[in-house]
């Protein structure tokens, strides 16, 4: 069965880190761009951040550059998010999703999505 799955996240207070992983199973993740997306209640869905399939391109929502580091290393067929200084705004459920080589805004291009995992940041 080809899917992804997150683990980490959890409950962290505000100006807390917390890291995600992301790994593939049934398929390598060698030629896919992966990219975190979240969701909180009463939001639409919005992307946080993406690198691409060689890790040679990466980006971030204006919201969480400079605290949320995306990077993956592809012998463990895993890509990992760090959300460093975490705020109560960033508690949602974030998923990730990949797609060939390249990443892009457009949902529709991604053909395997995580379960996701819920991040909450509250003291």
């Amino acid at each position: 069965q080809l899917q992804l799955v997150e683990s980490g996240g959890g409950l962290v207070q505000p100006g807390g880190s917390l890291r995600l992983s992301c790994t593939a199973s049934g398929f390598t993740l060698d030629y896919y761009a992966i990219g975190w997306f979240r969701q909180a209640p009463g939001k639409e869905r919005e992307g946080v951040s993406c690198i691409s399939s060689s890790g040679g391109s990466t980006n971030y929502a204006d919201s969480v550059k400079g605290r949320f580091t995306i990077s993956r290393d592809n012998a463990k067929n895993t890509v990992y998010l760090q959300m460093n200084s975490l705020k109560p705004e960033d508690t949602a459920f974030y998923y990730c999703a990949a797609q060939l080589y390249y990443c892009s805004a457009d949902v529709s291009g991604y053909d395997y999505w995580g379960q996701g995992r819920q991040v909450t940041v509250s003291s």
